[in-house]
């Protein structure tokens, strides 16, 4: 990062106030009255009817809109395993775009352990604060494990957005893709580069939505995972396959689709070559691709690009989805967040990327003319505010119709 923009970062972050949350109050403490009704004697009223009844909690205290953003440091950004402390900047920031976007209130959590049976332990201790959460930034497989046993365990939502949160805005943008390049999910043949937690959850979901699990390949550190490969954890086992292939190169002939989530520059410019006519590329290592897009556009006019960076079109974000499908499962009090809900916020925010751009979402870009639905424009910018109302309403609906809504 350049040296200017490095000290603006900091300057941020520490200016006027360390940090970029506060918590604030929701009800008066001016007179002996109000206190007499927040604290003693006024409180133990509430505490009596939640003891006797839990689900007033959602009543008399803040729980139905208060998430924990968890992690304990092991994956954050690309810097690797920095440490839960190191790691607080992150989940400060996931915490100030869940209040700007959804207003849903958040507490940071940062907590220093690297075993994941510890780390589901003390999740599931605090877990009666909150009305959902988000697992962020610890490293898989570790990850998978620690999703699944808090879903087993806990009666409301809990999301790994590196996971389901990438995932989701992936797929909605690949499908608009595939529409423009005239192809279908069914019958093309998908290279992931990029075998941890967001890789793996989009192959899941790609397959969900109809992709060919026969022409999906994963590719990690060693190279292609092919089903000879000795030693493979149980996620990437599942996506082994049996093939000749063994390095990305061998891999890229043919793809019509790349999806990396991997690091800086590891796609060779002669693999994008060796693509199928119209290909998709979504390089998503950040702040540095795996291929820059204007590298891709010497070799491949034909092709369709997309990045994890804002100074370019077609932008993967995942603030597009996390905050909305909870603001949809709280909303009906949820008591997971599962496929269809999933499935639900994909679609919405696919659809939402046909409809006019209002004028104050091309102003905050600084766009005199409006974008429209193309190769240059898959998905909804980030603060477009009609993402709340179409996300959260589909995936709250989608919980009433699929059962898991308490209302």
């Amino acid at each position: 990062m350049p040296d200017k923009l490095r000290q603006a970062a900091l300057n941020y972050h520490s200016q006027p106030i360390p940090g970029k949350t506060r918590i604030a109050l929701s009800k008066p403490m001016e007179t002996q009255y109000d206190l007499s009704l927040a604290y003693t004697p006024g409180v133990a009223e509430p505490v009596k009817e939640i003891a006797s009844h839990a689900e007033s909690a959602y009543q008399y205290t803040n729980k139905g809109n208060l998430v924990a953003v968890i992690t304990n440091g092991t994956a954050v950004l690309g810097l690797g395993n920095v440490g839960a402390l190191a790691g607080k900047p992150v989940m400060e920031g996931k915490a100030a775009l869940f209040k700007k976007f959804a207003d849903i209130d958040v507490f940071d959590i940062e907590i220093d352990c690297n075993d994941p049976r510890e780390l589901v332990e003390t999740i599931v201790r605090i877990a009666p604060t909150f009305g959902g959460i988000n697992l962020e930034d610890i490293k898989a497989p570790e990850c998978f494990f620690v999703e699944q046993a808090l879903k087993e365990r806990l009666s409301i939502p809990v999301l790994h957005d590196d996971q389901q949160g990438t995932a989701i805005v992936v797929a909605a943008a690949l499908l608009n893709a595939l529409e423009i390049q005239a192809k279908t999910l069914s019958n093309i043949k998908i290279v992931c580069l990029g075998a941890g937690a967001a890789g793996i959850a989009t192959m899941r979901l790609l397959q969900q939505l109809g992709a060919n699990p026969q022409q999906i390949y994963l590719v990690d550190r060693e190279g292609v995972i092919h089903s000879d490969r000795p030693n493979l954890n149980e996620q990437k086992k599942s996506f082994a396959q049996q093939t000749d292939a063994r390095s990305l190169a061998d891999i890229m002939q043919g793809a019509d689709v790349f999806i990396g989530v991997s690091g800086p520059k590891l796609l060779a410019p002669e693999c994008v070559a060796t693509m199928a006519a119209k290909p998709i590329i979504f390089a998503l290592s950040n702040p540095t691709p795996e291929i820059m897009p204007e590298d891709v556009l010497k070799i491949r006019a034909d092709c369709i690009m997309a990045t994890g960076r804002s100074d370019y079109p077609n932008q993967v974000n995942n603030v597009l989805c996390f905050p909305y499908l909870f603001r949809g499962a709280l909303d009906v009090r949820a008591n997971s967040i599962n496929e269809a809900m999933q499935i639900a916020a994909v679609f919405a925010i696919k659809e939402l990327a046909k409809e006019l751009i209002p004028a104050t979402v091309l102003a905050a870009y600084g766009l005199a003319q409006g974008l429209q639905f193309g190769a240059t424009y898959l998905i909804p910018k980030p603060i477009d505010p009609r993402l709340k109302e179409w996300v959260s309403g589909a995936v709250a609906k989608a919980a009433v119709e699929s059962g898991v809504a308490k209302i």
